[in-house]
């Protein structure tokens, strides 16, 4: 008991020091031991690659998950260190929503088909984000968190224990001044002098073994750099592909839904050979635009004529391909990337189409696929 309680005092003494120590370098009464410009380097590139880090991670993490709710579960089951919880993706729920409106409507009528369609497709989008949240987790998020949690935990601890030893040595330096001082008045002051050089000795030898360990730590933040360098690189693979299987879902499925376009609509106009069938308006052109010409049923054969629509007279715009298409039936114009065609629009068209015109073909064009020029 007598034993902790002196030590109790002892390090009570050594805190108080301390704090008289701090307390009078800021104000200017105390000399300071300085680091030396590589020191001071290092630990200006640790501060930035700590704060930059959490900013990154946290980002991520939002990027990822925006549902904070669901973030803050997660972070708990992982501090449990429990498994989190597979999650449906709001994409895969809606394609869920999706399938099971089909079938209360009718999986064969032309809503239910074109349901079913988009809900498989929002099903495989989800679950393709799903894969990338959980490799971006582990291969991005977690050593990020790792060298927060871990190698920065460690650092900080030996710059706190750096920052106690050069409070000693500084303290050590200001108690052999003053024995000094004292010295030169009287005799009887050279053992607390000689006391003094000892402290002094005894706490720069620590202070060095200290700054030695704290450096090899620092330098070491460029071997982290590196290691996230390579996680970086992961990431945005993983992203890279996620969004390439998004976009060819997405193709998968306009193609899908070109080609039965015409099964919904039913149809009332054709253009010429390759053109498209817009439905016609229940009300007349204007007079500025083009009169479309009657469909009448062909004698004998119960078939449509093609008839010829002619292009405004003004209205007509020039167009670049974005992506290959190919056409889903003889009304539709079959498209190459980066070709240049004109394009316009007829009364009563879908909006998301348009006439496309290359040379003497002319079909029906999805808007999506297109980038308007003039």
């Amino acid at each position: 008991m007598d034993f902790n309680v002196k030590k109790l005092a002892s390090d009570a003494g050594v805190f108080f020091t301390r704090a008289v120590q701090f307390t009078e370098e800021k104000l200017g009464q105390a000399e300071k031991t300085e680091l030396d410009a590589h020191f001071e380097n290092l630990l200006s590139r640790a501060d930035s690659t700590k704060n930059w880090t959490e900013k990154i991670m946290r980002q991520t993490e939002v990027l990822l998950q925006p549902n904070p709710s669901a973030r803050v579960e997660e972070f708990l089951y992982e501090k449990l260190d429990r498994k989190v919880p597979s999650r449906v993706t709001n994409a895969e729920l809606l394609g869920q929503y999706m399938t099971e409106a089909a079938n209360e409507f009718g999986p064969g009528s032309p809503y239910g088909q074109t349901l079913i369609k988009v809900g498989e497709t929002q099903k495989k989008l989800g679950a393709a984000e799903r894969d990338f949240m959980h490799s971006s987790a582990i291969n991005f998020l977690t050593p990020l968190r790792n060298f927060l949690e871990g190698d920065w935990r460690t650092i900080s601890k030996e710059r706190r224990i750096l920052q106690n030893r050069r409070l000693d040595l500084d303290a050590c330096k200001a108690r052999l001044k003053k024995a000094k001082a004292a010295e030169a008045k009287a005799t009887l002051w050279s053992d607390e002098v000689d006391k003094a050089e000892h402290e002094l000795r005894v706490a720069q030898t620590e202070f060095d073994r200290q700054a030695e360990v704290t450096r090899l730590l620092l330098e070491g933040i460029s071997s982290t750099h590196v290691n996230h360098l390579r996680c970086l690189h992961e990431f945005a693979e993983a992203q890279a592909t996620y969004y390439a299987q998004c976009y060819q879902y997405m193709v998968d499925l306009q193609k899908q839904l070109g080609s039965s376009r015409s099964e919904g609509f039913p149809a009332t106009l054709v253009v010429n050979a390759d053109s498209t069938p817009p439905p016609l308006s229940t009300s007349p052109p204007p007079a500025t635009l083009p009169v479309l010409q009657a469909v009448s049923p062909n004698p004998g054969d119960g078939t449509l004529n093609a008839i010829d629509v002619k292009p405004p007279s003004s209205g007509t715009r020039k167009a670049r391909v974005l992506y290959d298409y190919e056409a889903a039936d003889s009304t539709e114009l079959t498209l190459a990337a980066d070709e240049l065609i004109t394009v316009y629009s007829l009364p009563g068209m879908d909006p998301d189409w348009l006439v496309g015109e290359r040379g003497n073909k002319k079909g029906k064009v999805p808007v999506t696929y297109l980038e308007l020029l003039s």
